[in-house]
């Protein structure tokens, strides 16, 4: 997610709640999620994220398809209705009346002639987990029928988004997709982009005006700096300047980078996409084939062997990155990695993880060993519940089961006992960002789902 709303102040840590059954724990996710729904999507959170994120959605469309197939269906819609005319799903679609910064007004997606101009969304993206969760959406319709429609009235959006990215993401013959902003990756403040953005040194009249309104929600030690909300803020007013005509960014952008965890769930996204197409009776192959050549390109060029494990590439550095986050585990949830890979991976995995207040161990954003690590600081080193449940879905592909289920059973036990914020601190356990958030109730009941329902998730072998 990115920065937040200027209604309220700032959060108060409620005490650690007395534990609850598992029964018990998918009532409250469901309530969280009610609590949020708009009428037609569901906003991220009340306070903090008024608005429909991508990723957020696509997730949440996950922890609705196992209850409510309406309502899971109604996500995806509302957000691809959003959807540019050349392909590209913005990263927000801005709910009518709701204070966020940045806004409508900042993106100034009227400059481009793709953007619509009703709904008003940003000009960027995010992870591409959209066709992996209309396909779970599918698997687990109660109407078939009704789900095999959405099948079909969902496709052309799900092409057209990955069309955008092997056509306007991809400048060479390796398959990798490239994103254009911290904020494309989902993980703004990642230490992944400290070398790229320290190169980016705009003068202070090109870092357009604003005001942060975050700091109005979240501790300042738990959100990025200005420093850096400086260079994100510079990044928008070019792509905006530049009419986001994206040949010209493309060219001219100083921010460009392979992420492995966008290309991975790229990766799956094409192979979930492949078995959209044969419910349908359209040809698989086109998907399959970017589903193959991403993921070969992942294993060239984001493979290290002397670390044993992915990383990103700074494509305008010409180098590694050099940092490295949990985000390098996320070959495994597509299947990307040899089995001797994967085994090099689990034994790094597991010697990262970190072990809370007795619950079990979890996969903190930054390993605890690690220079750039502060357990506080949003993507530099809380437990987030989106990468423990892609780390899990990569664990239970590979059958490291007790990895897996240990990952499990201490991420549920961390919401349980503190409630379904946006992020955990990495040594207390302790909820922090905004609480009541979407997307980790809608992946906690995914978690528990999961336990009744083992025949294939978005982790499936293909």
């Amino acid at each position: 997610m990115s920065p937040g709303d200027a209604n309220g102040s700032q959060q108060t840590q409620a005490e650690p709640r007395v534990a609850v059954s598992d029964g018990d724990l998918a009532r409250e996710a469901r309530e969280v999620l009610d609590a949020n729904w708009m009428g037609h999507a569901t906003r991220a959170s009340a306070r903090l994220y008024p608005h429909q994120w991508s990723w957020d959605s696509a997730c949440i469309a996950i922890g609705y398809a196992g209850w409510n197939q309406e309502r899971a269906q109604a996500e995806l819609r509302w957000l691809f209705a959003g959807q540019w005319a050349d392909g590209l799903l913005p990263h927000i679609r801005f709910a009518d009346n709701a204070r966020y910064f940045p806004g409508p007004e900042f993106w100034q997606t009227h400059r481009s002639p793709s953007a619509p101009e009703h709904p008003q969304t940003s000009g960027i993206v995010q992870p591409p987990v959209h066709a992996t969760a209309v396909w779970q959406v599918y698997r687990h319709a109660r109407d078939g029928d009704e789900g095999k429609r959405f099948l079909r009235e969902l496709l052309p959006g799900l092409v057209a988004w990955h069309e955008y990215l092997y056509r306007e993401r991809n400048r060479g013959e390796d398959g990798l997709v490239e994103i254009w902003h911290p904020w494309e990756s989902g993980m703004d403040n990642s230490p992944l982009w400290d070398e790229a953005l320290a190169r980016i040194s705009p003068a202070r009249e090109a870092i357009p005006d604003y005001q942060r309104v975050d700091l109005d929600f979240v501790e300042a030690a738990q959100r990025p700096t200005d420093a850096e909300y400086d260079r994100y803020a510079y990044l928008v007013k070019l792509y905006r300047d530049l009419g986001y005509d994206a040949g010209r960014i493309r060219a001219e952008c100083p921010f460009v980078v392979y992420d492995v965890l966008f290309n991975s769930l790229l990766v799956q996204s094409n192979r979930d996409l492949a078995k959209i197409a044969r419910v349908l009776d359209v040809d698989p192959e086109p998907f399959e084939t970017w589903a193959d050549r991403t993921a070969a390109g992942i294993d060239a060029k984001l493979w290290d062997e002397t670390e044993g494990s992915y990383g990103d590439y700074d494509v305008r550095g010409r180098a590694r990155v050099r940092a490295h986050t949990a985000a390098a585990f996320s070959p495994l949830f597509a299947g990307i990695p040899t089995e001797n890979r994967a085994r090099l991976m689990l034994e790094r995995l597991m010697a990262s993880a970190v072990t809370i207040d007795g619950l079990g161990r979890v996969v903190a954003s930054v390993a605890p060993s690690d220079a750039n690590f502060d357990p506080a600081l949003y993507w530099r080193g809380p437990v987030w519940p989106m990468i423990n449940w892609v780390v899990h879905a990569g664990l239970r592909r590979y059958r490291f089961t007790a990895e897996a289920g240990e990952i499990r059973a201490a991420l549920l036990e961390l919401v349980r006992r503190e409630g379904f914020w946006e992020h955990y601190n990495a040594k207390t356990g302790r909820g922090q960002g905004t609480e009541q958030v979407s997307w980790t109730a809608a992946l906690v009941l995914d978690l528990l789902n999961g336990e009744r329902d083992d025949g294939g998730r978005a982790h499936e072998q293909t």
